[in-house]
């Protein structure tokens, strides 16, 4: 790397010297080729005088050498540059051969040991940029990338989202492989020391194991620093690895037709019929008129408020003359996993995106389209992490400055949390529906049946794409915590419905409210008696 970055300041001083030793060599043969002055140029004998021709023979002879040996001299000069130029040349091409750019590697697999030579050529330079040795400048404290840090049992981090904790043990596979991968390494390292020889030492063993920290710049690699047991009560044995990420390499570069990509929109619901008039205005406009490609799978349960369902379900047909919709009335008790069964296996035309849905969601017509590219028959299901809005009475204190739904719609820690907990929304091809084995349709009532899916999913040969979308909200309603509940469940409830309230601050406020107002109350008869 530090011969890459000499030869790159180099390089325009080469290419200067070039310059003025062709500079040069066209001012030494403009001298040569100048005719001198009179006073300077051989006397000419007379035309009448016994010697002329022999004079002017002399003269023209000795000019003729002089020119000869000029010219003699800069073929020399120019072949002696271009010499030169041809050795810096084949100099550049082997530092580039042996350090090549990072940002244009190339992996010939036509000569394997080039591009393996290439490649670990790549890695040690990502050590070299990755903060191993030293430190680097950064332009804020927020740019810091942290570490986290774990034992043989526990990972302590500090992005947890909903469903992770503080303190954990590492519940992912890849995670768990990594540290434990990480850990043997470094033990190997310490039983097999590099320049001892033969030479006894103590046997190190995971035990032996204190504590490591870790972190990721996502276009370097990790960096892992392991601290060991010592020899001694206040030694300790310090490994330091790190894991370089390989060169960018395509995969695929594929063109993707959506133009006649269906989406069955399916919507299990008993009763809300307010809920579902917003709704129909939301898949009005984003479902109807901008996106265009769509259907509408409504499987209703009971017959109480199924009439006003109906008469908005008809009357937004009739103004946005739109017919691709499904209206299935089940008269039993309301489970969303057979609401949604339901609806999946009623459709009988060709292979089509289903899309199940709530009827307190807002979805964007860049969903629809999310939604489309996320999902392969055969290949992959859609599990989008949708963004849940906070009571908007908490967010914008008195119901006169709520504003309109669709500015309220906006990703900030004050509005909303990512609902990484729910597997409810999901888009997935009805063949992959179908063969998965659907929902567990012994699930009553409403959750759970999500989870079960997700799983079966899971368990499959099937890519799960798993992401925050930007186009998914799950609209604030209040939740019901019934006095028919357990302590224990009311307690959980209750959790529940403080989560979804507000953020931890809006909380604290709420908690500190008579607090903050005693303090502006003495704010104010202070700067009265001011």
């Amino acid at each position: 790397m530090m011969l890459r970055r000499g030869f790159i300041l180099f390089l325009p001083r080469f290419v200067g010297l070039l310059v003025v030793a062709c500079c040069s060599v066209s001012i030494v043969y403009m001298l040569a080729c100048t005719p001198k002055s009179d006073s300077q140029q051989l006397a000419l004998p007379r035309v009448h005088s016994p010697t002329a021709k022999e004079g002017y023979e002399a003269i023209l002879q000795e000019r003729e050498e002089q020119h000869r040996n000029y010219i003699i001299s800069l073929k020399k000069q120019i072949a002696q540059l271009k010499a030169e130029l041809q050795g810096r040349s084949e100099q550049l091409k082997n530092v580039q051969d042996q350090y090549p750019d990072p940002l244009d590697i190339q992996l010939d697999h036509s000569n394997p040991e080039k591009a393996q030579v290439n490649l670990l050529a790549f890695l040690r330079s990502q050590i070299d940029k990755a903060e191993v040795h030293s430190g680097v400048k950064l332009s804020t404290e927020y740019a810091a990338v942290p570490f986290e840090s774990f034992t043989l049992q526990k990972v302590y981090q500090l992005e947890t989202g909903l469903t992770r904790h503080p303190e954990e043990k590492p519940v992912r596979k890849d995670k768990r492989d990594e540290l434990i991968e990480v850990i043997e390494l470094a033990v190997g390292s310490l039983n097999n020391p590099e320049g001892e020889g033969n030479a006894k030492h103590r046997v190190y063993t995971a035990s032996d194991f204190i504590e490591g920290i870790y972190r990721t710049e996502k276009d370097k690699g990790t960096l892992y620093e392991l601290t060991f047991k010592g020899d001694a009560k206040h030694q300790f044995k310090k490994i330091v690895l790190f894991r370089p990420f390989g060169p960018v390499m395509k995969v695929k570069n594929e063109n993707v037709n959506m133009a006649d990509t269906l989406i069955n929109v399916i919507v299990p619901l008993a009763k809300r019929a307010s809920k579902f008039r917003q709704f129909m205005q939301n898949f009005r406009e984003m479902g109807i008129q901008q996106d265009g490609r769509i259907h509408l799978t409504v499987v209703y349960f009971g017959k109480e408020q199924m009439n006003e369902v109906k008469s908005i379900l008809e009357n937004t047909s009739k103004s946005a003359n739109f017919k691709n919709f499904t209206f299935i009335q089940l008269n039993e008790e309301f489970s969303r996993g057979k609401g949604l069964d339901v609806g999946a296996r009623f459709w009988k035309g060709n292979n089509v995106v289903l899309f199940f849905c709530d009827v307190d969601i807002y979805f964007t017509a860049e969903f629809l389209n999310s939604c489309r590219l996320n999902t392969q028959p055969g290949k992959k299901v859609f599990y989008p992490v949708l963004f849940s809005q906070y009571n908007p009475s908490i967010i914008y204190g008195h119901h006169d400055s709520i504003p309109p739904l669709e500015q309220q719609l906006i990703i900030k820690k004050e509005t909303g949390f990512w609902r990484d907990f729910g597997f409810g929304m999901t888009c997935q091809y009805r063949s992959d529906f179908i063969n998965i084995g659907g929902f567990d349709l012994d699930i009553k009532g409403w959750g759970g049946e999500d989870v079960h899916l997700y799983r079966k999913y899971l368990h499959s040969n099937l890519i799960v794409i798993r992401t925050p979308v930007r186009g998914l909200f799950h609209l604030w309603h209040e939740k019901q915590c019934l006095d028919e509940l357990t302590p224990e469940q009311y307690k959980m409830c209750m959790q529940s419905k403080a989560m979804n309230e507000a953020s931890h601050g809006q909380l604290g406020m709420l908690v500190f409210k008579q607090e903050i107002e005693t303090h502006l109350h003495r704010q104010k008869l202070s700067s009265k008696k001011t």
